[in-house]
This record gives C-alpha cells, structure tokens and sequence, in this order.
C-alpha cells in the first residue's frame, strides 16, 4: 500500500486583470505572509515592464518562459541497502510547472537591487530569450539526470 497522498485538485479563482489561470498560480507562488495584494501589484508592474520592453503580449511571453524553464527530469534520492542513489525521474507536468515558477521568483529575488517588479520582469525575460540563472539551474538538473542514468533501473 502506497505512503503517499492522492494529489487534490482544487479550483483556482482566476486573477482579475488577465483572466489567466498560469497568473494566478504564479501570484500565489509569489505572495509571503498571505499578502496576495502586493503579490498581485508585483506581477502585474512586471507584466507591463515586460509590454514595454518587447511589444508583445506580456502573457505569452511570460508563458514561453514558463516552458523554457520547465525541467523534464530531476534526481530523486533512493536509499537501498544502506546506500543512498541519486535516481533520475520524469518530472509530471505540475511539478514542472511549480519548479519553473519558482526558479523563476527565487532567481529573481536573488538579483540586485532593483524593485521586485523590475527583477521579476528581468528574470522573466532572461528566460524567454533562453539565458539566465533559471535556463542555467534547468541545465544543471538535466545534467544531474544525466550524469546518474546509470540508476535509472532503480527507480520505483
């Protein structure tokens, strides 16, 4: 018998300016201390820094640079027989989803300093045009896999 939860979905209001459910998640994502207003003025100035920067729809492009980060494979520790191994795993496709956003917001945290706005908008862009500290922590994870294929017939 399985130790592990059955995953619950739950319905998400979706955010009032975009009306996109990607956007909610991401503010949900970004808001501390459950204050989701200041969360939402974040995302939404850095939405419209990312208009201003490219002309284009700041929504497809902040959905492009969701799936540019999105990892395919991550490493999964194993303990067996007293030794533990680093098994390489498919990454199901919510998961991917919350790892990239939350590259995405730690890496652009970490950035200098600017506003959150602006650091957010950068780190967005940074991964729509394929470089930056989230493309680079993606390659890393792939590496990792990569590296440890050797254990794949381990895995559970």
């Amino acid at each position: 018998m399985s130790r592990k939860k059955k995953r619950i979905e739950r319905e998400l209001k979706l955010d009032f300016k975009y009306k996109n459910q990607y956007l909610t998640k991401m503010i949900n994502y970004l808001m501390w201390d459950g204050k989701k207003s200041v969360a939402q003025d974040v995302i939404y100035n850095a939405m419209d820094l990312i208009k201003e920067k490219t002309n284009e729809d700041p929504l497809d492009v902040l959905v492009k640079a969701v799936d540019n980060v999105k990892p395919l494979v991550e490493v999964r520790s194993r303990r067996i027989g007293g030794s533990t191994y680093q098994i390489p795993v498919e990454v199901p496709s919510y998961r991917q989803f919350y790892l990239a956003c939350h590259w995405i917001i730690n890496y652009a945290r970490a950035r200098g300093g600017k506003s959150m706005a602006e650091k957010l908008a950068n780190e967005v862009l940074d991964a729509y045009r394929n470089q930056g500290s989230s493309i680079k922590k993606k390659e890393d994870t792939h590496k990792m896999a990569e590296a440890n294929r050797a254990f794949a017939h381990l895995r559970w």
